[in-house]
């Protein structure tokens, strides 16, 4: 006789033991199923995946500031060079960007009064360098030549542009023609050509007398562009040209 159990196993009828070890064998698969239940079998296609991961560490540095060289508090603007809230340095070129960088520059220093002109040597854009110069003249700005300065070819014209022009005894004035894009200088054109009066009118404007300026245009422009003249601090005065 057998003897129900909850579970799928039935034991042998013909074993005279069937009835105790079917019992037994039935227990021990009882306790198997509890303790150990069935896991879902691996289909062909399954696999197992180990990731390893690993973990950095950073150190985030702000970047240091950087020094500012020597001199250089002021900065530069072309061929200027701020030295102190109201002066500058001038040295170098006109060209065609100046007049910007002059503007930019009275922007960010608008108390500057003087500029001292070391080592100009013209422009490379006549155009510009009397826009500038009108530019010194609008802002109240005076011109210095200190000792040992040089100021030459167009850079005379742009001293002109002070509300006060002074210069050191020592100091050097070049002069010479004006060239145009087509080489063609200044007593290439006939007297009475409307250009010669652009910069008469500018010396005009600028303060020097009349007769004065068509005596200097006239000085000027008796050297060829290839040559030079110099004139002393004491010529530039006869030519009322420095206060």
């Amino acid at each position: 006789m057998s003897k129900n159990y909850h579970i799928d196993t039935i034991p042998n009828q013909n074993d005279p033991a069937g009835s105790n070890g079917g019992f037994l064998v039935s227990a021990f698969l009882l306790l198997a199923l509890l303790l150990f239940p069935a896991q879902p079998a691996l289909s062909a296609s399954s696999y197992i995946v180990t990731e390893t991961v690993e973990v950095f560490e950073y150190d985030l540095l702000e970047p240091e500031a950087q020094a500012e060289p020597a001199g250089a508090a002021y900065g530069n603007y072309g061929p200027f060079r701020v030295v102190a809230a109201d002066t500058v340095e001038m040295t170098g070129t006109v060209d065609s960007y100046t007049p910007a960088l002059f503007r930019q520059m009275m922007k960010h220093f608008p108390g500057i009064k003087r500029i001292e002109m070391l080592d100009c040597d013209g422009s490379v854009d006549e155009e510009a360098n009397l826009r500038l110069a009108r530019m010194i003249r609008n802002a109240g700005i005076s011109t210095h030549v200190p000792a040992g300065g040089s100021v030459r070819s167009g850079a005379v014209e742009l001293f002109l542009a002070g509300v006060r022009r002074t210069a050191h005894r020592n100091a050097e004035f070049v002069v010479h023609s004006w060239m145009d894009e087509d080489g063609r200088e200044a007593n290439d054109y006939p007297a009475n050509d409307p250009v010669h009066s652009e910069y008469l009118d500018y010396y005009a404007e600028m303060g020097v007398p009349r007769g004065t300026a068509q005596e200097f245009y006239a000085l000027t422009n008796s050297v060829p562009f290839s040559e030079q003249l110099r004139l002393s601090r004491n010529d530039m005065a006869r030519f009322q040209m420095v206060h």
